[in-house]
């Protein structure tokens, strides 16, 4: 667990519903590699091992999009335990491309919509 604090990101976005968030991303040592770990809200994404962080960093932001997450960027904060604060640049992950809504899609967004104001 030392090597927990060794490095850490500032991960910001927009959340599946839409909403803006910041949270820190914590590295921890596992199976010989990396472990990317987010938590928000009731919200825990732990990434399978990688080499380096970055490829953990990686894996979790395109598991985030793939739950609906997006304009995600990243920002390092700690590196090998010293903190940064807003030294480093922010790095920014493109969305991936999006279905276009069809009205099967719209329709059945309104019902989710409509039965969440109503419960």
């Amino acid at each position: 667990m030392s090597d927990q604090a060794q490095e850490k990101h500032q991960l910001a976005g927009i959340d599946s519903r839409e909403r803006g968030f910041s949270r820190p991303v914590v590295f921890e040592q596992a199976d010989g590699g990396h472990q990317a770990i987010l938590r928000y809200e009731t919200t825990r994404v732990i990434t399978t091992a990688h080499i380096t962080p970055g490829a953990a960093l990686e894996e979790l932001i395109c598991t985030l999009q793939g739950q609906g997450y997006s304009q995600l960027r990243s920002q390092l904060s700690v590196r090998q335990g010293a903190y940064l604060g807003s030294q480093e640049p922010w790095i920014e992950y493109p969305d991936p491309p999006r279905q276009p809504e069809t009205p099967d899609r719209l329709i059945s967004k309104f019902f989710r919509w409509f039965s969440r104001s109503t419960s």
